[in-house]
């Protein structure tokens, strides 16, 4: 599973960042490991430097071989939280998506 981080411009990318979210993904979607070829999350801060409640955004897209594209998206008061309701979103789609796939 490849897993890539996005930042925009009102958010340091840093490596500690990376590194936790990264090991967050890898420990949450572990059980999916050999359905997902790439999971990719993008962080905004779609207020800037300006207070807003619920600004920092999360969207997080896991790719299925030969499928499309799930994507999931959560904003909240903190990236962390807007990361963990997104994951948790994206654990139910592909949890919802799999039982599909079986059924067929």
């Amino acid at each position: 599973m490849q897993i890539q981080i996005n930042t925009d411009k009102n958010i340091d990318g840093n490596k500690r960042l990376v590194d936790f979210y990264t090991s967050e993904i890898e420990k949450e979607l572990a059980r999916f490991d050999d359905k997902i070829t790439r999971v990719e999350v993008h962080f905004g801060d779609e207020n800037s430097e300006k207070f807003g409640k619920n600004d920092k955004r999360c969207l997080i897209e896991v790719r299925i071989a030969k499928k499309e594209p799930l994507a999931v998206t959560e904003h909240a008061e903190t990236l962390e939280k807007a990361f963990h309701g997104a994951l948790n979103k994206a654990k139910k789609v592909m949890m919802t998506t799999l039982e599909k796939m079986r059924e067929v």
